[in-house]
Parts: structure tokens; sequence; C-alpha cells
């Protein structure tokens, strides 16, 4: 298993090892100590699995009072999985990291809370399954409109399918500051 570094300090890619032979392949997914030594510590409380069609754009999500890490993975078709900052007073506020992930290349993307997440279908299909760090609270869910013209977010579609709610959230600049998760240095 491998470490991948993005530009956003805390969202990282992760590769799994995978073991092949003539009846198909075998690899972990999850491993809580080898994922600690990556720095995800979370302990995860929700399993999630969705399919969309292609063209669809699910995001851009996160709960405020209810932080959830997501630990994503596609196991059919492919997607651009995206990150954006929205912690106030983060180094990094208003910045995104774009990662294709899909059945072929087995990536993971770990995204931690305090980011707002989205993806986009780029293949005919596709089958996402993530993990979550706090259970899902409709009450408690907010996002930032998916076309903001200041995140300047490449998805790779033009014309994506929305959900209503989607369609209606606003630029991260419009949001409320007491509507975005606070920046927490990490205790030394």
């Amino acid at each position: 298993m491998r470490r991948i570094d993005t530009h956003l300090a805390d969202v990282i890619l992760i590769e799994p090892d995978l073991f092949t032979d003539p009846r198909g392949f075998f690899m972990e997914t999850y491993h809580r100590e080898k994922f600690a030594k990556f720095g995800v510590r979370d302990e995860f409380v929700q399993d999630n699995h969705s399919r969309s069609t292609a063209g669809t754009l699910r995001g851009l999500h996160y709960q405020l009072h209810h932080p959830q890490a997501k630990l994503c993975r596609v196991v059919q078709g492919e997607v651009l999985d995206v990150a954006v900052d929205v912690r106030r007073g983060s180094p990094t506020f208003g910045k995104w990291i774009g990662a294709r992930l899909s059945a072929e290349n087995k990536r993971q993307i770990y995204v931690p809370a305090g980011f707002a997440h989205g993806y986009a279908v780029l293949s005919d299909s596709a089958e996402f399954l993530y993990k979550c760090s706090d259970l899902y609270h409709p009450e408690d869910e907010h996002g930032v409109l998916w076309n903001d013209p200041a995140l300047k977010i490449e998805w790779g579609i033009t014309e994506p399918i929305l959900s209503q709610k989607d369609e209606r959230y606003s630029c991260l600049a419009d949001v409320p500051a007491e509507h975005l998760p606070l920046y927490q240095t990490a205790a030394k």
C-alpha cells in the first residue's frame, strides 16, 4: 500500500498492493494500522455505495456540526473525485484537488473533515463506495455550488446531471462564515 500526497495537506491518495493470478485479484481496501501510519486515524462508522449514470455530478457536500472524513473508491467505472478546502482560516481555503478514481486504477482518496466533497461520473456509469467518520445528518448538510466561478473546478463534463439540492447551493464566497468549518492546526 502506498500513500500519495496531494497539494492539499491532509488529502491523500492511497494506492493498494494488488495481487493477481489466473483467478483474478486481491487487495486490502482498508487496514486500520496501515492507514494510521499514513495519517488516517478516523474511526469509520458508516459505509455508503452509490451507482450513477454518465454525466452525474454529486456535490459539493459537507456537514458542519457532524463533520465527516471520507475514504472513497470506485468499484465500477470512473469518476473525477473533488475535495475543496472550506475551513475558515486554512492556508488552502478555497483550493481544490481532483483525482481520477476508477475500477481500473483502484486508487482511493482520503478527504478529511472540513472539506466539501463531490464527484462527477466520467464513464457510462460508476459504482462509488465510501466510508464516513460520522453518520449522515440531513439537517446538517451544507454545500458549495459545483460550478463556482472562483473555484474553477475542471470536472471533465460540461452539462452535468444534478440534484435540485446541488443546483441551489451558493458560491463559496457567499456561504455565511458561521456555516463553514473552522481550521484547526494539529496539536503538537
